[in-house]
């Protein structure tokens, strides 16, 4: 019984790490992603960027590594998210995720 509670305490230890750092995020989209998303990812300067705020992190951490990965076709993101470590795009996805959005109701995790 307690081999099982460790495995399963180590478990959510690994997930709840995978899921990046708040701050961390807030401090790298202030750097990378501000310029055309907004500092809280909520207000984009042209109509065809993206509201990153309040998308869900399973699909932002998705979406820039596919940016990354060529997955997905962009050059200007694609440059951006080359530069970008997993943790990088971990904590950026928790950033965005974490921020009020009008476009949706937010999942409850």
């Amino acid at each position: 019984m307690r081999v099982l509670v460790l495995v399963v305490a180590l478990a959510v230890a690994g997930v709840a790490q995978a899921r990046g750092n708040v701050e961390a995020g807030k401090q790298k989209a202030a750097q990378v992603c501000a310029a055309c998303h907004g500092p809280e990812g909520n207000k984009p300067s042209d109509p065809t960027q993206p509201i990153l705020a309040g998308q869900y992190y399973d699909y932002l951490v998705r979406a820039i590594t596919d940016y990354k990965n060529g997955r997905r076709n962009n050059p200007i993101m694609k440059g951006f998210a080359a530069q970008l470590s997993k943790q990088d795009i971990e904590d950026l996805a928790a950033w965005f995720s974490s921020q009020k959005s009008n476009l949706h109701e937010q999942r409850k995790d």
